[in-house]
């Protein structure tokens, strides 16, 4: 209901808008109305386009759909995927390799090791154990939030992204650490079979040198800090902008990041849907004309195709190292995508950026020779198509 809304939104819009000092004809259907959205506005660019698209009687003529995170699940697990097959292969392993040993220590019930090991990180106070998970994956990207840059915010314009991830990455590896922060590696090795964990030292001291100062002095364990754990917290309406964003992924689009349950996580196995859900019941408790479903209603989301959404004059453009990849036309998940015939290549359009991330043909520079030459590309694909949908719009109105 909540999507159907926001693009019927678009729709009125588009019949309805008046601009100061234009006295052209700018509602549709009486205009070549494009609709171009990155990420859920993406996803909101291909529902609009197909449910009020179509044909020449439709109320948009096109739309491009960036990054556009179509496909509803419930556990989004692929979100670390990217970065297991692309980061540093050095530090995804060795990330992999104590987040392996950290489930281990869970998994035993030794109260006194899981403190111990959290202390490792200065973390000793928090008391949730999903907490301790998502806090000491904050440089990679935790649930829902997490306060330092991470794979998604890097970009190709240094003026639009962060190198907190390479940062952390070249931190972790650094064969050079002094032995104060070598030893580390076996301050819990007890727990392990004697097997000492890795860069374990070098993780840590990041962890203690770069995210726990991002609390500016709140203390650890409380909502102002890593704490999730606190139910008139998320009941209060002001809390946040993200709140709009909580609501819709608590009714309809789901995507709570997760750990795989099998094989390599850079995400402690601890941390499942439950985390997420637990805030959607104390975010948006029942009331008088608002219900919050126990679980998402993800046909709400899907029943538009998924990430094969499909309608004529919808492009889908994808990076194909997006941390949402697979909730896109282009996710690992479906079907190889070929444009078969010049014609089907501007009537539904779509391209995968190689060496992209997520909706990186957002961001352009003033100087468009300046730009990489992968992301300029992009953007001509980008014009070639327009020009194309606007082209026939003009052909069809003449010979009508």
């Amino acid at each position: 209901m909540l999507t159907d809304l926001a693009i019927a939104d678009n729709a009125y819009f588009a019949q309805h808008v008046t601009v100061p000092g234009v006295n052209g004809t700018l509602n549709a259907p009486n205009a070549p109305w494009i609709l171009y959205g990155g990420s859920l506005a993406g996803a909101q660019t291909a529902f609009s386009l197909n449910t009020y698209g179509g044909d020449a009687d439709g109320l948009l003529w096109g739309g491009v759909a960036s990054s556009a995170t179509s496909k509803a699940v419930l556990a989004y697990v692929q979100w670390y995927d990217p970065i297991q097959k692309f980061g540093p292969q050095d530090c995804v392993a060795s990330i992999n390799a104590i987040v392996d040993k950290v489930d281990l220590v869970f998994e035993s019930g030794n109260a006194t090791a899981v403190r111990q090991m959290k202390a490792v990180f200065g973390l000793e106070t928090i008391a949730d154990d999903r907490d301790f998970a998502a806090t000491i994956a904050f440089p990679l990207g935790g649930p829902f939030n997490y306060p330092t840059n991470t794979w998604q915010e890097l970009n190709w314009d240094p003026a639009s992204g962060s190198d907190d991830f390479w940062n952390f990455c070249t931190n972790v590896t650094n064969l050079d650490a002094p032995e104060n922060l070598t030893q580390v590696d076996y301050a819990l090795a007890q727990y392990t079979g004697g097997e000492p964990w890795i860069n374990l030292g070098n993780y840590a001291n990041y962890v203690k040198q770069y995210v726990i100062p991002t609390c500016d002095g709140a203390p650890i364990n409380s909502v102002q800090c890593f704490s999730t754990q606190n139910q008139t917290y998320w009941a209060d309406t002001t809390n946040s902008v993200d709140r709009s964003y909580l609501y819709t992924t608590c009714t309809e689009s789901g995507i709570y990041q997760a750990a795989r349950l099998n094989g390599p996580t850079l995400l402690s196995r601890v941390v499942q849907v439950n985390y997420t859900q637990q805030w959607c019941t104390w975010a948006f408790p029942d009331g008088q004309y608002n219900k919050v479903p126990p679980t998402p209603n993800l046909d709400l989301w899907n029943k538009y195709g998924g990430y094969n959404v499909s309608a004529p004059r919808l492009a889908h453009i994808d990076g194909n190292q997006d941390v949402w990849l697979d909730l896109c036309f282009h996710s690992n998940d479906a079907p190889q995508r070929y444009s078969l015939t010049p014609q089907d290549a501007y009537l539904h359009p779509q391209q995968l950026i190689t060496g992209a991330g997520h909706h990186w043909d957002s961001y352009g520079l003033g100087n468009i020779s300046a730009e990489p030459q992968f992301i300029r590309n992009a953007h001509l694909w980008e014009l070639r198509v327009v020009k194309t949908w606007l082209r026939e719009w003009n052909a069809t109105k003449d010979c009508a």
